[in-house]
């Protein structure tokens, strides 16, 4: 029986070429195979680092059957570098199935450290770092969201929250409403991309603001915790 491969869980930047590090860099050179969020993005990337291997397509649609083409290369003994569209993959991104498969078939895992939205917005909102709650994305239906945000009105840690550019406005509104209006918040707006911002306000102060100019970008909800 042949030795098992290895599956590297790679960060890559989310907003700058320059956050890719120097092991995640050479994990890529090194690795036989690529496993991929999306074709597209991982070629951008992957052109910019001069790197070339072949990929594999593991997104939320195909990956049940793309997990079965990346065991039978790590079965033969190859070491697959598995990377998301931006971020480290696994985390909120496809990648579990296959996390959890190649455990159970023995594979060795090797998670790297590198880029995150989620850490420079906690550090960078002003609020307590060491006890936060990273509550992810919530119910895109505004009942079964304000019913979320209901659970979390008296969690005295910090709250990190996600959510897709669109529904900003709507979260900003419930948040205001459920949490409280003088609750403070910070949003990180495209961390690391050249139009990084960092708004930081009162709840209702900050509903108004993009009530009045409304943005789409990629965000991160960071809000103070109860006290």
């Amino acid at each position: 029986m042949s030795k098992l491969g290895v599956l590297y869980l790679v960060p890559v930047p989310i907003g700058n070429y320059d956050d890719i590090t120097l092991r995640g860099l050479r994990i890529l050179r090194e690795c036989d195979v690529i496993a991929c969020e999306e074709f597209r993005e991982a070629r951008r990337l992957l052109s910019h680092l001069q790197i070339m291997k072949p990929l594999i397509g593991v997104d939320e649609h195909t990956e049940e059957e793309a997990t079965k083409e990346v065991l039978r290369e790590l079965e033969s003994g190859k070491r697959v570098a598995l990377i998301s569209d931006a971020g480290t993959p696994v985390f909120s991104d496809p990648g579990l199935f296959l996390v959890r498969a190649a455990i159970t078939r023995g594979v060795s895992v090797v998670p790297l450290p590198g880029a995150s939205s989620l850490l420079p917005a906690l550090i960078a909102s002003g609020f307590r770092s060491d006890a936060f709650v990273f509550v992810g994305w919530l119910s895109p239906k505004r009942d079964e969201r304000r019913r979320e945000l209901d659970k979390l009105k008296h969690e005295w840690r910090t709250l990190v929250i996600m959510d897709t550019p669109y529904r900003l406005l709507a979260l900003l509104r419930d948040a205001t409403d459920v949490l409280g209006r003088k609750r403070r918040a910070a949003i990180a707006f495209d961390i690391s991309a050249p139009a990084e911002e960092i708004v930081r306000g009162r709840l209702d102060e900050l509903r108004k603001r993009f009530e009045a100019s409304p943005r789409k970008s990629e965000f991160v909800l960071v809000i103070e915790g109860a006290v």
